[in-house]
């Protein structure tokens, strides 16, 4: 048997954590399936999906690495499309 639910959740953008846990977790135990794989994906090319703690202070050295290693700059990527978010391509 093969479940399958999409769900939308909509971010701030710019490096927008957030804990989706609450909301997998719902879906698996409504689907009343008792045994098998849950798998999440995203879609698009500034999203991911990953597992880390989700304490304040690691979610801000996260944050403050990713600008560090991707600081919002004059990328050739914002000349084409406008939408000055070349740094999280």
């Amino acid at each position: 048997m093969i479940k399958h639910k999409i769900i939308n959740i909509e971010t701030k953008g710019n490096c927008d954590i957030l804990n989706i846990t609450n909301i997998v977790e719902k879906e698996v135990e409504t689907s009343k399936v008792k045994d098998g794989i849950c798998s999440v994906f995203v879609k698009g090319s500034t999203a991911a999906i990953s597992t880390i703690e989700f304490e304040e202070g690691l979610l801000q050295d996260f944050k403050n690495f990713m600008d560090k290693i991707l600081p919002k700059a004059n990328y050739e990527h914002n000349k084409a499309w406008g939408d000055e978010n070349g740094h999280s391509h």
